[in-house]
């Protein structure tokens, strides 16, 4: 998927919850720890706002994070790692990521430092194929 804006978005076939729960079990498989999920429209249920259903994953792994931190100290503002699912006004739904290259070009991340970031985006193409 080519990125748009800095942002990768990947078409899911499943839900939203589906999705999400796809996303963190691909994710802990893979040795990477999932700190949060935030769930933006269940917040905005709970106060009588309405919107569609939208999750953020946060994700990461400290081994590959923090040399990339330690090189590029301003990447922490983006670390860790970060999914948005969502579902659009015709229903489908998509998970939407930060570009490793953008975060490189943005943060001045060593070149053979970026592998680091740049399996995120696997994981999550297999997580909804």
């Amino acid at each position: 998927m080519p990125a748009q804006n800095g942002l990768i978005r990947v078409a899911s076939k499943y839900s939203v919850d589906e999705t999400v729960r796809r996303l963190q079990e691909t994710f802990v498989s893979k040795g990477l720890q999932v700190f949060a999920v935030i769930d933006h429209s269940g917040e905005a249920e709970k106060i009588g706002l309405k919107m569609a259903p939208t999750k953020v994953i946060i994700f990461g792994s400290p081994k590959s994070g923090t040399p990339v931190m330690v090189a590029a100290p301003s990447l922490a503002i983006d670390l860790p790692l970060k999914a948005l699912v969502a579902q659009d006004a015709d229903g489908k739904v998509s998970v939407t990521y930060n570009d490793p290259e953008y975060l490189r070009e943005r943060h001045g991340i060593p070149a053979d430092l970026t592998k680091n970031l740049a399996g995120a985006g696997v994981l999550i193409a297999k997580a909804v194929e």
